[in-house]
């Protein structure tokens, strides 16, 4: 590893940890609007594209305010119970009678469609998806387990997340396959693989404007304190703990970079943009094996195999050394309990 690359690890890789660029957009970046952290927040990535972020994810209301009934599109639908935010934010942005054109997908894990049930139900919409992520939400396959080996607070939790499979058959649609958005005549979608099988992100060429997904983030996910505040802002892999193909991730950050986006907005982070991203994104793939790819993680050598009937294959999990601990300390705990009481009945 040269000098650059070691001085990148230090300052941005803790244990193989996907790393962060660390850009100048702590402040706020020149010409956009950066929102304040919080649980839950609304902000302007362009006067049509308003960010909603709930508790550490991201969804997006494409369109301007005030537009009209089917005259908007949202794209994901953030973690579960978030669907009365998510429709709360649409009535203040669009007017109370008005519905979207459709849901877009980015990928189908738990964090970007739990209000989907609920919002489809409602609005009586389609929802829209790559054909290789409608194993995942059509009942048909859970993702590939998760790598919880993984330093972060989020990673060590990853455990626990729903992986699936979902089912959202009745509303369900295959986006088209000519790269066209629904609702969004401007837009075209990008196939960009790796953090999960039918990841997409959309761009539009007018402004360059990039609505990412988790093909690349702008905070360090895989911490919680990091997830949480979104901050600071950067330019980072994909969430490493539900990354299961490293180098079909490297391929579609490779393809995004080559669109040129302006202004980047992705699923978890505040936006980056101008010279900020370009400069993230070209130093993220130049040292995409030394920051990004876990050092020893579940799939740094071996990707999940997936095709449109779902998981094939997957390898084997990585021993954790945290959870280890925590058995052993709680064994310790209660064996130290036991032997108390016992000590104290004799006494009695």
């Amino acid at each position: 590893m040269d000098e650059r690359s070691q001085e990148l690890t230090k300052t941005g890789s803790l244990s193989g940890t996907p790393s962060m660029m660390n850009l100048s957009m702590a402040s706020g970046g020149q010409g956009m609007q950066i929102p304040s952290s919080g649980p839950i927040s609304q902000w302007d990535v362009t006067s049509d594209v308003a960010g909603l972020t709930v508790a550490f994810v991201n969804a997006f209301l494409v369109g301007p305010p005030g537009a009209p009934d089917r005259g908007w599109v949202l794209v994901d639908a953030a973690v579960p119970f978030s669907a009365p935010v998510l429709r709360q934010a649409a009535a203040e942005r669009f007017g109370p009678d008005s519905r979207p054109a459709a849901i877009l997908l980015t990928h189908g894990h738990f964090d970007h469609v739990g209000g989907l049930p609920e919002l489809a139900q409602a609005w009586d919409v389609p929802v829209y998806c790559h054909p290789l992520e409608m194993p995942y939400v059509t009942g048909r396959s859970p993702y590939p387990p998760p790598d919880a080996s993984l330093p972060g607070g989020m990673s060590f939790l990853s455990r626990l997340y729903p992986r699936g499979p979902f089912d959202f058959s009745p509303y369900l649609r295959e986006l088209p396959a000519d790269g066209t958005v629904p609702g969004l005549s401007e837009w075209r979608w990008v196939a960009t693989p790796g953090h999960a099988p039918g990841h997409v992100s959309f761009f539009r060429e007018q402004d360059r404007l990039l609505l990412a997904g988790d093909a690349f983030v702008t905070c360090a996910q895989e911490y919680a304190s990091s997830s949480l505040s979104q901050m600071p802002i950067g330019v980072f892999g994909p969430p490493a703990y539900f990354t299961p193909d490293w180098n079909s991730a490297r391929a579609s950050v490779e393809s995004l970079a080559a669109l040129g986006p302006r202004v980047a907005a992705t699923g978890h982070g505040r936006p980056v943009e101008g010279e900020d991203l370009r400069g993230g994104l070209d130093t993220l793939l130049e040292y995409w094996e030394e920051i990004v790819v876990p050092q020893n993680g579940r799939y740094s050598h071996e990707a999940a195999v997936c095709d449109l009937t779902g998981v094939v294959s997957f390898p084997p999990p990585k021993h954790d050394m945290r959870l280890t601990m925590i058995v052993a300390g709680v064994v310790i705990g209660v064996g130290a309990a036991l032997l108390l009481s016992g000590r104290r009945d004799r006494m009695a």
